[in-house]
């Protein structure tokens, strides 16, 4: 759009929408390779060596791997179901909320596979290490800039 044209609010509602579900097809690839990846690692070999508390960080990994799927998928879910039913708005904010969740349970997954990984190759205190950094940079760049910048521009 040029400067001195404005978009009406159902413009801006399907470009949003459109916007919308074009992030989530950039997240759900990494999501779903993840969880593949998960979901064969009881049958491989070595898996009979892993301890209780490997298989409860496991656990956790799949189960927040499947959640963020169910999250991140529910939006295009609903936005088929709800076709021309003329209730795009509610899907956006219903959506962003989905997506937001999805996105916090990805990075509890991610943190769990890192922290399973470096704890099998180099023991627990590097696991918690390299884990509390994970952490703190998945808080930081998904979370923390965003919602910083979010109120500053709100501020303004």
């Amino acid at each position: 759009m040029s400067k001195g044209e404005t978009e009406t609010n159902d413009e801006r509602i399907d470009r949003e929408l459109i916007e919308f579900l074009n992030e989530l097809r950039v997240a759900l690839p990494g999501v779903q390779t993840l969880f593949a990846f998960l979901l064969i690692v009881p049958f491989s070999n070595g898996w009979d060596d892993t301890t209780e508390f490997q298989r409860d960080v496991y656990i956790l990994a799949v189960l927040a791997t499947a959640l963020s799927t169910l999250l991140l998928i529910a939006p295009s879910s609903q936005h088929r179901l709800l076709f021309r039913a003329g209730d795009k708005e509610h899907l956006l904010l219903v959506g962003n909320t989905c997506a937001v969740a999805g996105i916090a349970a990805l990075a509890v997954a991610m943190t769990a596979v890192v922290f399973l990984i470096v704890e099998v190759v180099l023991g627990r205190s590097w696991a918690a290490v390299v884990a509390a950094v994970a952490t703190g940079a998945f808080a930081v760049l998904w979370f923390g800039y965003p919602l910083v910048r979010r109120a500053r521009l709100r501020r303004r």
